[in-house]
């Protein structure tokens, strides 16, 4: 091991770290529901206990009160990557306003309008049903770490300025003087582009107001299969009881980077680690070194680059950067652990703030993301427009969930929408290629976006796979 002080502290802060998520890691968990006790029927049947699942049972209550809505998850709710994420809850619903002007440059303006009417609305219910989410309507600082960054972080503060975005930007005294790093060089704020909340908190309130809607929800089923039936949808299950049979008129599928039971969403999803470290909470001579007053969300200009933030409790939460994805899109609790991602994560931390020597992490935690190949979310429909799905939300999902939810449902209907007439919506991502080749590129793309990062230059590589709008993201 290296013997640089960041080293040595990362090392030592880490040494007590429980491996374990920090947001569900608390006395206060709700108890587990039941699992489904036998054979059923309903309306709508969602399959997926995480925040697609739960905004699509509540939508659909919302917009017919009558509607028999069953939900199932086959662990808890919050187990996935709804109660394992950031808490980061972003307005765009196109993995940032530089990609999505690039991609869908006649729509973006819609898209943009969607995007902030979606983070009111998430507001609005957390306000309204007093749901303890831990909700702060902080905004998000991009900051620039290295040279050619700040050229980035530029260009992206023009083009949200362009588009009519609330943002400020700092030069380097003026960025450090709002968060006291020595990394920092130049970087924005856009204040009404994010929130900060407990994700795992927001969950078990969405999960409550579900149950008082109606909707009947249960955990430790497992969806095993779908088969078209007459004008409906036959679902097998799996409880601790067997198999059982649900007979629904339509099924939402929200099932995020977990093996999909279409198997053609195999080919479009690709389930990414990310790793993830919560420190113990500072105290009132820490924050004071650091500043933070103003308790934004942050993320660095890079390819690979971290994000953080500040818990209720003075915490700071730092993950990212070291994304992974292992042979055959493998999805499994021994992989929400990687020392030597927790390692480097704890390094850099250090770099980023060297004034917290002696600092400590209360927890340690991984988790899969849902990426797709332009990074934005895949919609659909299957079993003669019966099933639908959203997923692919590649780390902004906690915010762009609600949204996709609601396309699900309109895709149900079969009849046009705003939503489902959007390209965005009607247009499948490039699918990633099938293992074993899968493997050595995702790993061969790593690393020249690690080769990008150092230098500035994209490369032969990611120059095409930028002119077919594909990548490889988290």
């Amino acid at each position: 091991m290296s013997s640089t002080p960041t080293a040595r502290w990362a090392a030592t802060a880490l040494a007590a770290a429980r491996p374990a998520v920090f947001w569900t890691d608390t006395p206060d968990r709700p108890p587990a529901r039941e699992a489904l006790p036998g054979d059923s029927s309903c309306d709508l049947l969602v399959v997926g206990g995480g925040f697609t699942g739960l905004w699509a049972a509540i939508q659909a209550k919302q917009r017919d009160p009558g509607k028999h809505v069953l939900l199932i998850e086959a662990r808890q709710v919050a187990i996935g990557a709804s109660g394992r994420n950031g808490g980061f809850v972003a307005a765009s619903l196109t993995h940032g306003l530089d990609h999505g002007a690039a991609s869908w440059p006649g729509e973006i303006d819609r898209l943009l309008a969607l995007g902030q009417d979606n983070l009111a609305a998430i507001e609005a219910t957390v306000r309204e049903h007093a749901i303890d989410a831990r909700w702060e309507a902080t905004g998000q600082l991009l900051v620039s770490v290295s040279p050619h960054q700040d050229q980035h972080v530029r260009a992206s503060f023009d083009l949200h300025r362009r588009f009519g975005a609330d943002v400020q930007w700092y030069d380097e005294p003026g960025i450090r003087g709002r968060v006291a790093s020595p990394t920092y060089r130049c970087g924005f704020l856009d204040r009404a582009g994010a929130a900060v909340a407990d994700p795992a908190r927001l969950a078990w309130g969405l999960a409550a107001l579900a149950d008082r809607l109606g909707v009947r929800l249960h955990e430790h089923t497992e969806l095993v299969s779908l088969s078209a039936e007459g004008t409906g949808v036959d679902a097998v299950l799996r409880t601790g009881r067997g198999l059982q049979t649900v007979r629904a008129r339509d099924v939402v599928l929200g099932t995020n980077a977990y093996p999909p039971v279409l198997r053609r969403l195999r080919h479009f999803v690709l389930p990414v680690y990310d790793h993830v470290l919560m420190t113990e909470p500072l105290s009132a001579e820490q924050l004071a070194q650091i500043g933070w007053a103003g308790r934004e969300g942050i993320g660095d200009g890079g390819h690979q680059f971290h994000y953080y933030r500040l818990t209720s409790d003075n915490r700071i939460l730092w993950g990212g950067y070291d994304a992974n994805y292992h042979r055959g899109g493998a999805v499994k609790v021994a992989l929400e652990q990687r020392d030597s991602s927790h390692l480097l994560l704890a390094r850099h931390f250090f770099q980023a703030f060297p004034q917290l020597e002696g600092l400590t992490f209360s927890h340690r935690w991984g988790g899969a993301i849902d990426t797709t190949s332009r990074f934005t979310p895949m919609f659909g429909t299957a079993l003669g427009g019966r099933v639908a799905y959203a997923v692919g939300y590649t780390g902004l999902g906690v915010g762009s969930s609600r949204w996709g939810a609601a396309v699900a449902l309109d895709l149900l209907t079969g009849e046009p929408t705003e939503n489902t007439e959007l390209t965005m919506v009607r247009r499948r991502p490039v699918p990633f290629p099938p293992e074993p080749v899968r493997y050595p590129v995702v790993a061969f793309t790593r690393r020249e976006i690690a080769r990008s990062d150092s230098t500035g230059r994209r490369g032969w590589w990611l120059t095409l796979l930028d002119r077919f709008g594909v990548g490889f993201d988290s």
